[in-house]
């Protein structure tokens, strides 16, 4: 039997589609970049493989696991190409997905608009039913009313139907009738229930979640059905992994059947790679940042851990303006979307001044100096032309840049637009958006009671490690952190990520009144209901699980998240929840009131298996001389000087532990390139991470 020592990270992006092949035995890292196929994503995919191939021939028949993160449902959303959907709810709740939660977003704007749903009204449908928010039945379901709901749903050639109803939270009786009525009547047909898909209170957000889970569950049904198949034709015979929004990994089943937790897949996986890095280096605050084609994401991580938030809005109708998208609740690391990326596109706004971002070129067009029909100028053409890239070494020269078209796009649409000079607008480029990352790295920074001042900023991505330097500048941040492998960031953090799936469900009831082995008998059903999803991924493996609780005092709009030890609910006392809150509470706010009555609202359980570690490769410890890892120098712009300077090129594959040189400086791998100014200074670790301590004054 062919012993299985493979695992493959891939990673689509909205430019290029990233992939990492580890040898779990001798922990050898092969990478591999292509463009993405934003048709068929799953084409991106097998050519990627097919390319590992050439370097690390038969390799397909010992991989023992594939672990993909993608943006194809998140694309999906934006771009409105999900399934034709309709909306069964409580008689008179047909227009919450429109009402939302009646907050204007810009309250001084009356040309303010907001998303439009995803189902239109035509295709959202009553029944005459009610539950009480203590799940008794004031009416009952219809089951006649019903099946004459479905029958007029199904003349309208739905692909998906989303059922909310009113408290199902907490009696999903109606909800199990009406998904068992759609599937007699309508065998295949594809079915989202919020009971299934988020058992909580809000009607609002329960039923937006419903309804995307619903909404792309077909798509991505038929993709990750298609992508499996592909994978097997090629030889693959292991299991197939998809990276959930939370930070963990789930099975290729449970991502189809819920699609709504793996919108933020990709962009997640940075974030774990650098929560991994933070805990190997003990690094107390650690900024993460990664830069790719389209968009940039940041996250602050603090003593190892990046925070996970419940709730996060998609399609937004203004891009950075909370409160304009579409309200998806589930769990999701929290990250911030900058948003910028290699492909930005540079132009001149409305009000005469230059302009960068958020529009992107991606993958199809391009940039300009891409040479596959991109002719908007945009940020990788500005960093070509200010001389951080290399033409002839793109993806280690297998992408040659044009960089006389590069030149001529940012004259003719820039330089001669703006009346500067072109020197002018290439940095002009480079650095706005450097600019608009630092101006929004600052405010998550504040909001998570960070200091810019002291953070070490880890870079990931394409275009991360060229702009670390200068987000540094900005921030004022003391240290940058380049991991080896640092362009296909979020393929290589699949590794790091647990395989852990988080359940909850809402029971409202008030502290001083709770029937602590109800509550004992919720968490066992919730426990019981995750290691159904996990065994799917390791039936032999044992199952940790942790608990927590979402409190509030009587009348609050909002929850604390309350950490509880795994022992039975019904030994702790009410004195030491009490604490619990009172401590957390007073941590985020500052003071608590201790006279103030205090509520659960939901019970959260994580459950996770066992991590499989990541062993980092230490690199050749032979000591060379730092001039055989110089491939000589290139003259490149200088921020403090405002001209360009020489620069030392240093091929990364040359350096050695404990090597140490002095910027100005160009450290070139192939799928990404480190810029280091004249200030700073740079080491080299045993694992072939760069640490670049900056001279900020």
């Amino acid at each position: 039997m062919t012993q299985k020592v493979y695992r493959l990270g891939c990673d689509i992006g909205g430019t290029f589609t990233d992939f990492v092949l580890l040898n779990d035995e001798t922990g050898e890292i092969k990478t591999y970049k292509c463009l993405t196929t934003p048709k068929d994503p799953s084409d991106a995919v097998e050519a990627g493989i097919r390319g590992l191939e050439r370097d690390t021939p038969n390799f397909i028949g010992k991989l023992d696991e594939v672990i993909h993160g993608t943006t194809l449902v998140i694309n999906a959303i934006i771009e409105r190409k999900g399934a034709k959907t309709a909306l069964i709810t409580t008689k008179g709740f047909r227009d919450v997905l429109e009402i939302g939660r009646g907050i204007r977003y810009a309250p001084y704007d009356i040309f303010a608009e907001f998303p439009k749903p995803l189902i239109p009204r035509r295709l959202r449908f009553e029944v005459d039913e009610r539950i009480r928010s203590d799940g008794s039945v004031l009416k009952p379901l219809d089951l006649q009313e019903a099946r004459q709901v479905i029958q007029e749903i199904l003349k309208e050639n739905v692909e998906s139907i989303a059922v909310c109803l009113l408290n199902s939270f907490e009696n999903p009786t109606h909800e199990l009738m009406l998904k068992e009525l759609i599937e007699k009547e309508a065998p295949g047909l594809s079915v989202s229930i919020s009971f299934q898909v988020l058992p909580q209170i809000k009607e609002y957000e329960r039923t937006s979640t419903t309804a995307t889970n619903a909404y792309v569950k077909p798509l991505t049904g038929r993709y990750l059905s298609k992508l499996s198949g592909r994978l097997e034709r090629i030889g693959f015979k292991g299991k197939l992994f998809i990276m959930l929004s939370s930070g963990g990994v789930t099975s290729v089943e449970t991502a189809a059947e819920f699609p709504v937790r793996i919108i933020e897949s990709g962009p997640t996986a940075a974030v774990i790679a650098g929560q991994y890095y933070g805990r190997l280096f003990n690094i107390s605050e650690m900024f993460c940042f990664d830069m790719g084609g389209t968009t940039a994401k940041s996250c602050l991580i603090q003593k190892g851990e990046a925070g996970v938030v419940p709730t996060f809005e998609v399609g937004r109708v203004q891009r950075f303006m909370k409160g304009s998208g579409l309200t998806i609740q589930v769990p999701v690391v929290d990250l911030m979307e900058i948003g910028a990326g290699g492909g930005s596109i540079a132009r001149v706004s409305r009000m005469g001044t230059l302009q960068v971002g958020p529009e992107s070129s991606g993958a199809d067009p391009g940039p300009i100096c891409y040479g596959i029909g991109g002719t908007e100028p945009c940020v990788t053409d500005a960093d070509l032309l200010l001389g951080y890239l290399d033409e002839n070494y793109f993806l280690g020269g297998k992408m040659k840049l044009d960089k006389e078209a590069a030149k001529k796009g940012v004259e003719e649409k820039v330089a001669h637009p703006l009346g500067v000079t072109y020197l002018q607008a290439v940095w002009g480029i480079h650095d706005l958006i450097n600019e608009t990352m630092a101006a929004a790295a600052k405010t998550h920074i504040a909001e998570k009671g960070g200091n810019p001042k002291i953070v070490t900023i880890v870079a990931f991505g394409g275009a991360g490690p060229v702009h670390a330097y200068g987000l540094a500048k900005k921030l004022g941040a003391p240290r940058l952190l380049v991991p080896p492998n640092a362009g296909v960031g979020s393929a290589l953090g699949f590794f790091t990520a647990p395989r852990a799936y988080d359940v909850l469900r809402s029971h409202k009831v008030a502290l001083s009144t709770a029937d602590f082995n109800e509550i004992e008998r919720i968490f066992r059903e919730l426990e019981e209901e995750a290691s159904k999803i996990l065994k799917k991924q390791a039936a032999e493996s044992e199952i940790y699980y942790e608990r927590s609780l979402d409190m509030r005092f009587v009348g609050q709009g909002s929850e604390t998240n309350v950490p509880i030890p795994r022992e039975e609910f019904k030994k702790l006392s009410q004195e030491e929840i009490r604490r619990r809150f009172d401590e957390i509470y007073k941590k985020l706010y500052g003071r608590t009131y201790p006279d103030s009555e205090v509520e659960f609202i939901n019970f959260k359980i994580r459950a996770s298996l066992p991590e499989r570690t990541l062993r980092l490769p230490k690199i050749d410890k032979k000591r060379r001389s730092l001039t055989e890892a110089i491939k000589g120098k290139r003259s490149a712009y200088s921020s403090l000087v405002k001209d360009f300077i020489p620069f030392t090129i240093y091929d990364r594959y040359q350096l050695f532990p404990e090597a140490a040189f002095k910027g100005p400086a160009i450290i070139e791998e192939k799928e990404s390139t480190v810029i280091v100014g004249e200030d700073a200074t740079v080491f080299v670790d045993d694992f072939g991470f760069l640490w670049i301590n900056l001279t900020n004054e």
